[in-house]
C-alpha cells in the first residue's frame, strides 16, 4: 500500500486498485485529491508489475464531483484549476499503454463522471447512477463529460441530459455503451478485481495497440484507421509474445505474455 492522503492505493496480482477516499465527503474533489489522483496514476503508469488498473470510490458512492467548499484551490479561474489539475490525470488515464476499469458504486456525478467515463471499461454496481448535475447550479459539463456523453448517446439524448440535469441508471449505461457490466452491490469490487485479472493475462501489448487504435478510430475515416492498424500490426506481430502465442496456439496450451 502506498501512502496518499487522499487514496488508498494497493497491488494484487498485477492489479493495481485506487480508491478515491474522502468518503466524509462522497469522494469529491479538492485540491489534494486531484493531486493524489494524478500521483496514482502515474505511478500505475510507470510500475511494470502493474497491467490493468481500477479506480472506484471509498464508501457510498464513487465521486460526487467537485467539492465546492474547496473554492478556486488557490487558482485565479476555473479554466486554470481544470486544465492544470484536472485534465493531466484524466489525459494520463486516456493516453495509458494499460487498461483502467471505473467500479462506478452509488453516485457517480459531475466531473466524477468525466473520470469514470474516461476509463477504458466502467462496471457499475446495481444502486449506482451517473448524475449530470452540472446545469443544477448553472454550470456546463467539464472533464469531457460532453464529449464520452455526445459519443455514447448522440447529440440531442446528451444535450437532454445535461439541461435537465438528469441522471442515467445502470440499464441505460449498459443500453449506450457506457457501462460493460452491471452487477449487484456487494459484488462490485469482486467482480471487478476478477475481470482485472483476466484482463492482466492477455497482451500488454496488443492491448496498448489496440487502445491506440481504436481511440483513433472514434474520430477518423476507414482509410486511416486501415493505414494505422497496418502500421501497429507490424509492432505486435513482431513481438515475442506473439510468435510464442502462435506456437502456443499449434501446441493448444495458453500463451502466457511477457509485455515483450
Amino acid at each position: 500500500m502506498s501512502d496518499f492522503e487522499t487514496i488508498i492505493y494497493t497491488v494484487t496480482n498485477q492489479v493495481a486498485t485506487i480508491r478515491l477516499n474522502r468518503p466524509q465527503a462522497m469522494n469529491s474533489f479538492n485540491t489534494q485529491l486531484r493531486l493524489d489522483l494524478r500521483e496514482a496514476v502515474e505511478k500505475v503508469n510507470t510500475d511494470e508489475g502493474v497491467r490493468i488498473a481500477i479506480i472506484t470510490g471509498e464508501g457510498r458512492g464513487f465521486c460526487a464531483g467537485a467539492d465546492l467548499k474547496d473554492g478556486m484551490g488557490g487558482h485565479s479561474d476555473v479554466e486554470s484549476k481544470l486544465l492544470e489539475e484536472y485534465k493531466p490525470f484524466l489525459m494520463a488515464i486516456n493516453d495509458s499503454d494499460k487498461l483502467f476499469i471505473a467500479a462506478v458504486n452509488g453516485a457517480c456525478a459531475g466531473i466524477g463522471s468525466a473520470l469514470a467515463m474516461g476509463c477504458d471499461f466502467m462496471v457499475m454496481a446495481d444502486d449506482a447512477y451517473i448524475y449530470q448535475a452540472f446545469a443544477a447550479i448553472g454550470l456546463i459539463p467539464d472533464g469531457g463529460a460532453s464529449y464520452h456523453l455526445v459519443n455514447a448517446m448522440g447529440y440531442k439524448k446528451a444535450l437532454q441530459l445535461f439541461v435537465e440535469s438528469g441522471r442515467l441508471l445502470p440499464d441505460e449505461c449498459l443500453q449506450y455503451g457506457l457501462a460493460s457490466k452491471v452487477v449487484p452491490a456487494g459484488e462490485l469490487l469482486a467482480t471487478s478485481q476478477s475481470w482485472a485479472e483476466t484482463l492482466a493475462q492477455g497482451s500488454p501489448i496488443a492491448q496498448r495497440l489496440g487502445k491506440q487504435v481504436m481511440k483513433k478510430a472514434v474520430r477518423s475515416e476507414l482509410a486511416e484507421v486501415i493505414d494505422l492498424e497496418a502500421k501497429l500490426q507490424v509492432t505486435a506481430s513482431d513481438s515475442e509474445d506473439a510468435k510464442n502465442a502462435v506456437i502456443a496456439f499449434f501446441d493448444k496450451r495458453k500463451p502466457v505474455f511477457q509485455g515483450r
